[in-house]
């Protein structure tokens, strides 16, 4: 790990030596463009800072944003670094500007080449107040995206993992386990501890006979009420026989006897008399048929 630190640090100098070479290069061309479009001493020993300075800034952005904030970086990067080849190139051109014997405003022989080349040189500097003040905003308020929880240990994991992959390792096999070689005592017969003298003997004991357990039908007890199946014994039947269409007519009279003849119906002949509904409706209706052929009788 120490190691991929010190390549980083290695890596980050060699790139600000480069840069600072590369500005010292370009410091002479940049002064004499700023002197050539009308800027004076100090403005024209100011003017490579605005340029390459912008360069430097836009570069450290690119390496801190991300996704649409790093594409405005790059391209800021992109432009100042061709406007910066351009003016060098034009200072490589024309001799006039070593020695800044040139005219004030005239970079190129051509106008329109001149008026794009003078308009270059002096947008530079606006260019460097707008864009650089974005990127520094952006950079500011950006907040990187958090690292997941396994990235963290990854150089650590792998470490561990190569340390357990090694033959040097502290712990090595266990070495394989070796049977006792010491012999154990010869088995003893089972007879050896006991007595060779004969037993007194005892009189035997005939056994107690035991009285035999007489089986008797027991009632199975149950919580739930059990259906009848199977045919009706007769007691369990009722006494009372089955009575004849007259006999169930004579008792109805009697039981409707003082019934008006909006009562006589089959319902009520049927619990008065207690038979089943078809000879409730048969006897209400002979029933209502009597009442009114007694009426009309008397009428």
């Amino acid at each position: 790990m120490n190691l991929h630190r010190k390549g980083r640090a290695a890596l980050v100098l060699a790139l600000v030596a480069v840069v600072a070479m590369a500005f010292r290069v370009s410091w002479n061309a940049l002064r004499d463009i700023a002197g050539a479009v009308g800027a004076d001493d100090t403005a024209a020993m100011l003017y490579p800072f605005v340029v390459d300075g912008l360069m430097a800034l836009a570069l450290i952005a690119t390496l801190v944003l991300a996704d649409r904030d790093r594409t405005f970086a790059l391209r800021v990067l992109g432009a100042y670094t061709v406007a910066s080849l351009v003016l060098n190139y034009v200072h490589g051109l024309v001799p006039e500007l070593h020695g800044r014997t040139v005219d004030w405003g005239r970079l190129a022989d051509w106008d329109p080449a001149n008026w794009a080349l003078v308009l270059l040189a002096t947008s530079l500097p606006v260019g460097s107040i707008y864009f650089g003040s974005d990127l520094v905003a952006k950079v500011l308020h950006h907040r990187p995206a958090p690292l997941p929880a396994g990235s963290a240990n990854t150089e650590e994991s792998t470490e561990t993992t190569m340390k357990r992959s090694t033959a040097d390792l502290p712990i090595s096999t266990p070495e394989p386990i070796t049977p006792n070689a010491a012999a154990l005592p010869r088995p003893v017969a089972a007879g050896f501890l006991k007595s060779t003298l004969p037993a007194k003997p005892y009189p035997s004991i005939a056994p107690a006979l035991a009285k035999p357990i007489e089986s008797r039908a027991v009632a199975a007890e149950s919580t739930r009420p059990r259906r009848a199946t199977g045919r009706v014994p007769d007691a369990a039947k009722p006494t009372r026989s089955k009575r004849t269409p007259d006999q169930l007519l004579a008792e109805a009279r009697k039981a409707t006897a003082g019934w008006p003849d909006a009562k006589v119906t089959g319902e009520g002949i049927r619990r008065a008399i207690r038979t089943s509904p078809a000879n409730a409706r048969s006897l209400r209706d002979t029933l209502l048929a009597e009442r009114a052929a007694a009426s009309a009788e008397v009428g």
